[in-house]
């Protein structure tokens, strides 16, 4: 058994997410298990990439409100205590909304490489404020 008291906090790297973003590692993917496991910090407005997960990912919100996009404009408004499951290889963005914190902890099984993450564009103003505006 390994007890860890405290994780770093760390600022999400601005090549990956638009705003202030912070990360807290929870578990990091090693051999043989290949979870990884952040706990995710968004001030209002900031959001990740477009990206992509080969094995998916899963995201628990633990604060706050936040919308998770996809490519096909569908978007969905989430709270503290939603899951919301993103298949693998959709590609989608989450954030937090533009007047509120959203935090959430995301789950990701990876690959052989490390989390399998496909990082693409940043999410732009006009897509943003199209899902603030219709988010369901």
């Amino acid at each position: 058994m390994e007890h860890v008291t405290s994780t770093p906090t760390t600022k999400a790297p601005a090549e990956r997410f638009t705003g202030d973003v912070y990360l807290d590692m929870i578990v990091t993917p090693a051999e043989p298990a290949r979870l990884a496991a952040a706990l995710v910090r968004f001030t209002p407005g900031a959001r990740t990439n477009w990206h992509r997960h080969p094995n998916g990912q899963t995201l628990y919100v633990t604060d706050g409100t936040g919308l998770v996009g996809t490519r096909d404009g569908d978007v969905v408004r989430v709270s503290a205590g939603h899951t919301i499951k993103c298949p693998g290889g959709e590609e989608h963005w989450h954030g937090a909304t533009d007047s509120t914190l959203m935090a959430h902890i995301a789950m990701v099984v990876g690959t052989a490489d490390g989390d399998g993450t496909t990082w693409l564009e940043p999410v732009t103003d006009e897509q943003y404020a199209a899902a603030v505006n219709g988010s369901r």
